[in-house]
């Protein structure tokens, strides 16, 4: 036999905790209990819910707030305990959440075994409201219907056992919450609140308490990586205590302890919630201390919460159910800002790396230390400004010849050249394909040799170039006589090869020229035997002498000023003219590379560049 209490009287009822009534008498014997498997909690009830007899002959007992399911606020993660998610500077939000309940309670005989069940199903519905104000107050709303209730009528003697049934309201609730330290989503979230219960219902359907109730409450909430938690502690100020038959139902320390794994991305939370409650005048007394676990799921789409729920009471404390079914649909907007730049996930185009505003949506909330709106992310130059690649590893870098080929690797970023596997050409020109860059070319559109001399550097010895063989490099002669100097053959090898390599050049006339040092008549007998050394040498290795005609011109075609060293040594040149070529025989007048060559007048200074 379970153990009950019991209160002897003409008719004796003892032992009723929410869940079970013992009941004995001179000429009856009865269990009363609301909870199928829970130990004895209420005693001695003399009549139950007038309003619902035919007559006012019957005595009655007044009902109380059955329910123990403390619905959670609008905003939190679980049904009854409180994830604090108090984000959101004005964020309102709306739930609706329905509890079945089933044999809360029940009569039992004084040996456990059930009789008759007083209340066999609870099925409620709770309205919330609520909004979030300065990413730390909470406040809310939530007003419980007692959609369906069924229960069954039992005297015993002159007292009636049945609730109402049907439709009937609960007890408003109104709440306000501060957060004081911590939040969403991180290890620890304190906060303070309380709620009050205005006397909004029933009590002839065990809905309402009839008076005031007012419950300041400490929360705690967090996650530690996938695991979330939350712990709530309250007093429950309940100033109606008339109690249930032996049974106090005066104020309360209650406490919800939840735990639970989240998963995708933090929109899937599984785990249970336990609660409990115990009257302070009688603390820790099997009817005067509920307990309940309940397993659930939520589920967050957009501004959309679902969860479903059910568990067991754990004892036969009053109002703890068989077991208990619940239901959670909520609209509330998606605050979630996982990198807490200030714009919400939803609206946030990189959500997990901060970023400030921007009016484009697809950059709203991105990085883009360079401004080059190409986002951090995207951007393979993210402190440099680039421009748009489809190549990923070009994608935000800088190209400013548009070559393809980005500055930090670019030889010429200021010209536009192919890729090279010499970083040193890399992206560089090369128009005469001659493996001298453009930039350092001295003559980019002829092929060259490279010579350590900037101004020769890249540039051909001798090239055809419209109707002249143009050397690049001097033949230089003895000081005032017309003997080349050894070091200058180089020279006239080039030009060699190139009448060796068109023969359609038929006539050349081989100009000499010189400064004005000297008197004219000296200087143009100079300058034609210069310009006949220069054709007897050709002739000596091989080209038709009828090919060349030496011309002498002194000093009368100056081609600098003869003020300076630099300028007369200018004017002291070769040059060769083509006068004549025979088109059927017409080559290809690209120039031929040659070996580099160099040579210095030692009457004067060659430093300077040879004026082309």
């Amino acid at each position: 036999m379970i153990p009950g209490l019991w209160v002897r009287a003409h008719i004796s009822l003892s032992g009723v905790r929410g869940s079970r009534v013992p009941v004995r008498a001179t000429s009856a014997r009865a269990m009363i209990v609301i909870h199928p498997f829970r130990p004895n909690l209420l005693a001695a009830i003399f009549g139950v819910l007038a309003v619902l007899l035919p007559s006012g002959a019957w005595a009655q007992n007044e009902g109380f707030a059955l329910n123990r399911f403390d619905v959670s606020e609008v905003g939190s993660d679980w049904f009854a305990g409180d994830s604090l998610d108090m984000r959101g500077k004005t964020r309102p939000g709306v739930r609706l959440v329905v509890d079945w309940a089933h044999k809360p309670l029940v009569r039992y005989d004084e040996d456990g075994n059930e009789l008759d069940t007083v209340i066999e199903d609870q099925l409620y519905g709770y309205l919330g409201a609520g909004i979030i104000l300065f990413d730390r107050l909470r406040l809310a709303a939530n007003m419980p219907l007692l959609v369906l209730q069924r229960s069954n009528e039992l005297t015993v003697g002159s007292q009636v056992f049945g609730p109402e049934q049907g439709a009937a309201l609960g007890d408003l609730r109104l709440a306000a919450d501060v957060r004081l330290a911590g939040k969403y989503g991180g290890p620890a979230t304190v906060a303070i609140g309380a709620q009050l219960h205005l006397p909004t219902g029933d009590r002839s359907a065990f809905a309402g308490d009839g008076a005031v109730r007012l419950v300041p409450r400490l929360m705690l909430a967090g996650d530690l990586g996938p695991l979330a938690y939350s712990t709530r502690v309250s007093f429950n100020y309940r100033p109606s205590d008339d109690g249930f038959g032996t049974v106090s139902t005066g104020s309360e320390i209650a406490f919800v302890a939840t735990a639970g794994i989240r998963a995708i991305d933090g929109r899937l939370l599984i785990g249970p919630e336990l609660w409990g409650s115990t009257v302070l005048d009688a603390a820790f007394e099997k009817a005067t201390t509920p307990f309940e676990i309940l397993g659930g799921i939520h589920y967050r789409v957009g501004d959309f919460s679902l969860g479903a729920g059910a568990g067991p009471g754990l004892n036969r404390g009053l109002g703890a159910p068989q077991v208990r079914v619940v239901g959670l649909l909520e609209f509330i907007p998606d605050a979630s800002d996982r990198d807490e730049d200030g714009i919400l996930d939803k609206d946030d185009a990189c959500p997990d790396v901060p970023g400030p505003p921007n009016d484009d949506a697809r950059l709203h909330g991105c990085p883009d230390r360079d401004g080059d709106r190409i986002i951090d992310p995207d951007d393979a130059c993210p402190d440099v400004p680039g421009t748009r690649s489809d190549d990923p590893s070009k994608n935000g870098c800088p190209d400013r010849d548009g070559d393809g080929i980005i500055d930090s690797q670019d030889a010429c970023p200021d010209d536009a050249g192919p890729p090279n596997d010499d970083p040193r050409k890399n992206g560089c020109p090369d128009r005469d394909g001659d493996g001298i860059i453009d930039p350092q070319d001295a003559c980019p559109d002829v092929p060259g040799v490279a010579n350590p001399d900037p101004a020769k550097h890249g540039c051909p010895i001798a090239a055809v170039v419209k109707d002249e063989i143009k050397i690049y490099q001097r033949i230089e002669f003895e000081t005032d006589k017309a003997k080349i100097r050894h070091e200058s053959e180089v020279v006239l090898r080039a030009v060699l090869d190139v009448l060796v390599d068109h023969p359609e050049i038929k006539a050349v006339r081989v100009e000499g020229h010189t400064d004005n040092v000297g008197a004219a008549k000296y200087n143009y007998g100079l300058s034609k035997r210069r310009a006949a050394s220069v054709v007897a040498w050709l002739v000596e290795h091989g080209i038709d002498r009828q090919r060349l005609f030496p011309e002498g011109f002194g000093l009368e075609r100056p081609i600098a000023s003869n003020s300076t060293p630099v300028g007369r040594q200018k004017n002291r040149r070769v040059e060769f003219h083509i006068t004549s070529r025979d088109a059927s025989k017409a080559a290809d007048d690209s120039a031929r590379s040659n070996p580099q060559g160099t040579g210095d007048n030692d009457d004067e200074d060659d430093d300077d560049p040879l004026d082309l």
